[in-house]
This record gives structure tokens, sequence and C-alpha cells, in this order.
């Protein structure tokens, strides 16, 4: 096979053009006229005078200037001729003295591969016919000698990539010309076959044509090429479909006009225009970017993509990237429609962030809402580039925490509930106080596009102290994640804390009647978190108040009991059973938990004394609450009884002194 995909020789049929004196193929939208020239006739479509040479789309070559410094080949050098030798001033007046050539490559569209339109003008016209052959390298390197680049190609069992010569004939008084290819075999051009038939692998059309001026065109519309004379400019159309392969990825790097000096091919050659750089292939370019958010450090994550286009060489439908990553197919992709690339199921902790492929170039990427890891494209002209990134961020973390400054005694579950977390609830219960007896729930692989939320339902007896982000943009209403971020938001609680406030008051004679505060009594309040007591003296009101005790709802009943001064006992006390402990605090306690009263105690003696020794003898009686031995002087007539501890009252004692 050669380098196209159709038999090697083309003998153009005439192709009906819809608009009037147009030769154009159909799906081209440049004009080839039947009477050819460079004026723009139809709105619809260009034409060489309206394209932006020398820098725009079109490739313009000139040729020296006629005469002896003009360029020619030497003498003998026919096609086939593997770098021919060059000299100036050889081409007759009668021969075809060339003046300029031009290349302008038509991109694709509608399912064609795109149009390379050619054209040729020469100083005058010559008798005999036309014949011209452009010739397409591969190859940019000059050949050792002479004006040629190095060939490139091995014939029908190479590879389809061997270079191109298009040949346009037209017989003397003819206006359409027979456009033949043929392709480099490696020591010599093929020889044309069979003419191109309708129905061929350009859509059922033919897929060359070529026209001559017949008429004069006028300096005003020749594009700054002069007037000329009829006969004396040339064009020509070729359906790229004729020279590429649908598999195989074909490129030229530069073109060159030559004329023959009869219609044999291997007749000599005379003029030549120099080679131009041109860019000619049949495959784009895709480029598929890998970025993620944050940046991975270093980059281990793998992520799949499967692509759907073909490539020459040929290449896997599936690769991977990492971070920062590039797959660049190079210009090896071949013109398709229906084109796609989609990255695969994300690994565990990434979610999908962006598709972009506005760096794209010549092609209009199709990205659907409902699938929007997946791109759509086509490739139809080698200046296509496909260049998307893809965006993954990876998921975010929040750790809900429960700390408890207090009350580890007394263990609590604590109810969470939320909005936006995938738990909607949850119980955290903390087995000792501060970060180490703390508890936590964990939600891995979260989105950063919500916003998240937790709160707490406080039990009773139970108060949220602070609850608290430790990333500084976050509260726990309004949880915030940047791509990888964990952030914690801790909940700290304290149990309800209360006092127990007592009364310490006496009688004492000295201040007078009723009841007075007494001071420096000890107590000892037991019960709740208290496990060995707690011991304070009253102040000079008599009171001691203890603060942050735990509530009762929570510890139980307290018990307060006094130390009894000595001197003193324990008259009353009031309330008689526990103390229930209820929310407050020292300052604002205005009622007592606990009263004490204490009563002083006096010792009574009554003694007899008898003046003489053993003069009288005597008996005391007292009547007191209990049973008291009776007392009685001794053999000289003294003694005494005596009562400690006596609360305050009318005691009766009956002495009897016997002679």
């Amino acid at each position: 096979m050669a380098a196209f995909a159709i038999p090697v020789a083309l003998l153009v049929a005439p192709p009906a053009s819809a608009v009037p004196g147009l030769a154009t193929l159909p799906g081209s939208s440049f004009e080839i006229d039947e009477d050819s020239n460079l004026k723009l006739d139809n709105a619809d479509y260009k034409d060489w005078g309206v394209l932006a040479h020398p820098n725009g789309p079109e490739i313009r070559a000139t040729d020296e200037t006629t005469g002896q410094t003009d360029d020619s080949y030497k003498g003998g050098v026919k096609e086939d001729t593997e770098c021919p030798g060059e000299t100036t001033g050889s081409i007759p007046n009668n021969k075809s003295d060339l003046l300029t050539f031009h290349v302008y490559k038509e991109a694709a569209s509608d399912g064609n591969k795109g149009f390379l339109n050619l054209a040729w003008s020469r100083v005058s016209d010559p008798s005999g016919t036309t014949l011209m052959d452009f010739e397409f390298n591969q190859s940019k390197t000059p050949c050792p000698q002479g004006p040629n680049k190095v060939r490139t190609g091995d014939g029908p069992d190479g590879p389809l990539t061997d270079d191109l010569l298009i040949e346009y004939a037209i017989d003397q008084g003819g206006a359409r010309a027979d456009i033949l290819a043929r392709f480099w075999t490696g020591s010599a051009w093929s020889d044309p076959a069979i003419p191109l038939d309708e129905g061929s692998a350009c859509g059922g059309g033919p897929c060359a044509v070529g026209t001559i001026s017949s008429s004069v065109i006028l300096d005003g519309d020749s594009d700054g090429l002069g007037t000329k004379q009829a006969r004396t400019f040339g064009e020509a159309q070729i359906d790229l479909r004729l020279i590429f392969d649908d598999t195989k990825c074909s490129s030229f790097g530069s073109a060159m006009l030559k004329s023959r000096s009869s219609d044999a091919f291997t007749s000599q050659l005379k003029d030549f225009i120099s080679p131009r750089e041109i860019d000619l292939k049949n495959c784009g370019q895709v480029i598929i970017r890998k970025q993620t958010l944050p940046d991975e450090d270093p980059n281990t994550t793998l992520f799949d993509y499967t692509k759907a286009f073909g490539t020459d060489p040929a290449t896997d439908n599936t690769f991977q990237l990492t971070d920062d990553g590039v797959q660049d197919y190079g210009q090896t992709v071949l013109f398709g429609t229906g084109y796609t690339v989609e990255e695969g199921a994300l690994p565990t902790g990434w979610a999908f962030k962006s598709l972009d492929c506005s760096a794209s170039s010549g092609v209009t990427p199709s990205i659907d809402p409902l699938t929007p890891k997946k791109v759509t494209f086509a490739i139809d002209d080698e200046e296509d580039v496909l260049d998307c990134t893809y965006t993954n961020e990876a998921l975010g973390t929040v750790i809900i925490k429960k700390v408890i400054n207090d009350g580890a005694a007394y263990s609590q579950a604590f109810d969470f509930s939320s909005g936006t977390l995938p738990s909607a609830s949850f119980t955290l219960t903390p087995t000792g106080t501060g970060n180490a007896g703390s508890d936590s729930e964990t939600f891995n692989n979260l989105s950063t596009g919500t916003v998240y939320d937790a709160s707490e339902t406080v039990p009773a007896n139970w108060n949220l102290v602070s609850s608290a982000c430790e990333d500084g943009d976050s509260t726990p209403a309004a949880i915030k994640l940047d791509p990888g971020e964990t952030v914690t938001c801790t909940f700290t609680n304290a149990i309800e804390r209360g006092v127990v406030k007592i009364l310490k008051e006496r009688k004492h004679a000295a201040d007078g009647a009723g009841d007075h505060p007494h001071a420096g009594v000890t107590f000892t309040l037991t019960g709740g978190d208290l496990a060995a007591g707690d011991e304070k003296v009253t102040d000079v009101n008599g009171e001691i108040c203890w603060s942050g005790l735990a509530v009762s709802a929570l510890a139980g009943n307290y018990s307060v009991a006094e130390t009894v001064p000595a001197g003193y006992v324990l008259k009353s006390t009031n309330p008689q059973g526990g103390i229930v402990v209820t929310e407050g605090t020292c300052g604002d306690k205005t009622t007592y938990d606990a009263e004490f009263l204490n009563m002083p105690l006096t010792n009574l003696t009554v003694s007899v004394d008898s003046q003489i020794d053993g003069g009288t003898a005597s008996t005391i009686e007292c009547a007191l609450a209990e049973a008291d031995p009776d007392a009685s002087t001794d053999a000289d007539g003294d003694g005494s009884f005596t009562k400690n501890d006596l609360e305050p009252g009318t005691y009766t004692c009956t002495v009897v002194i016997d002679p």
C-alpha cells in the first residue's frame, strides 16, 4: 500500500459542484474555479486572494527571476532522480518557466479529513502540454546537492509513510487537469494505476480536481501576481482521504513545485521552485494532565483513565497518572470523531474536583454534567490539540471529641446529632477527665464541598464549658474542610456544682439572752467526690461554706458532722438527715443547709466542812435527772458531791447536818 488508501493513479472526474462556475470538491469551502483565478467569487468560500499570506495559512513560494539567474535542474534530470543537481539560466523560452506555487491545507469537517489546495503560476503560456509535479517530502533534510529534500519510502510492502508526488497534467487547449498520485518506493516513484472511480474512499465522489485559467486575470484580481495571461495560472484540490490511511499517521514537512517538458513521466525536468516547509499531517494531539488538591509529596496515588481513540503507533486504552503527571500522546492521534477520555473509579480518600479542557486548541471538547469525568471530542486537523487537566481533591476528616473537666466518677454518655455528617446521631462516653479519658467519633472521606455540623445534647446536671474546632476557620455549627484536611472539634463539659452552707450557734450568758454565733468549731463534710471528707472551721459569724460540690442529682446527698468543742454539748441539728446539694455559689447562697446549736456545760459541787473534826456528820442529796448516789461526810465530818457537764437548768440539793 502507498501512503494513501486508494489505488495510486487518479484520473479525476469533474465534480458536480452546487455553485455555478466552481469545480470545488464536495465538502470543501475553497474555491476551485472552472476558469482558475485568485479572486473570491462567493462569500461562503475562501480563495487565494483572501488568505493572509505570507504569514497566514497559505504557503506561497516564488521562483527566481527569469533569465540567467533563474535556477533550474541540470540536463538529464528526471523525476526518479534522487537529489538531482541544479544550474541557472537554462530554461528555454518555450518551456514552462515557473513563477509561484501555493499550498493551503483546509481543515477537516463533516467526516472528511480536509483538503489540500494547490496552485501554480508561470511567466507565460508555452506551447504544448502543461505538466506540473508537486513533491511532498516527510523529511526536511536537504539533499547533499541540488534543491530537493531527502526522500523517504520503501514501497508497497513497507510502512505507509512514503513521500508523495502529485502530478498535474493538462493537454494543450484543455481546461481540466488529470491529477495523479505516486509514492516513493525507495528508488523510484511508483507508476500510476487505475483511475479513481465513483464510490471510492472519498465518499462516493471524486478525490481530486484541477483547472487552469482560460481567461486573463487582471492585475487587481491577481493577489500581487500581476496581470496573468490565459493558461498561466492553475489550481488543484485533493481530498485528503486520498492521501491518508485511517490507521496510520503520515507527516509531510516540505513541498516543492517542478515542471516537465512533456507528458511522459520519464521526460526531463526543467524549472523548479525550491522546497518550502509545510505541516501536513493526518493526526492530532491529546494531552491529559493530572493535578491534586493539595499537591501530593511524594506523588504516590495512582489515578486510572480510559481512552477511546486510535493512535499510530497503537497505544493501550488505559493509563495511570499521579499528581503532576502528564500523558502526552504527541501528534499520534488519528483523525476521528466521538473520541473520549474518562477518569475511572477514584482511590479511597479522593473526590473528583474538575475537568478543565480550556487549554485545548482547534478542538471543541464536550463534557456532559451527568458524566463530568468524561470528555468527548473530535480530532480532524493536524493542528487539533486536546489538552485537559483532571483535578482531584483529597477528602477530609472530621473528628468530634468529647472531654470532661471533672466528674469522672459519674459515668455519663453524651448524645450528639448532625444534619450533614454520615451519622445523624452518635454517643460519646469519656472514661476519665482530660484528653487521656476522652472519647471521639471519626468521619473519614468527607467532601470539601459541604459545610458540616455537630451539636451536643447536654445532659441534665452537666454544663457545656466550651466547644471549638482546632483549625481556626470552623465552628461546630459550621465545619469547613480544605482538601485533605482533618478538623477536630472538641466539646468540653463539666458537672454542675453547688454549695453547702451551715450555721453554728451557741448559748453564751455573757453575750446575753438568745443564740449567738460560735466561731472556731470544726465540721467535716462527706459525700459526692469528697472521698475522705473535707474539714472546715466556723468563722466569726459561725458559718462554713463549701463550694464546687457535685450536685446531689449526680453525687447523692451529703453529710456534715461537728467536732463538738470541750465544754459544750450539741443541743440541736436542723435538718437531721442528709444534705441535698443544688447548683449555686457561696456568694449567692442566702440560706443554710444545716444549723447547729451548742449549749455550754457547768460543773456542780456541794460540799460540807465540819469546823470541828468529827463534830458533825452530814448527808448530801441532789435531785438530778439520773439516779445519783448519796454523798455523806467522812469521819472528820467533811465531804462533797460533784456533778460535771450539767446543762443550764435548776438543780435542788438537800444537805442534812447531824450533830
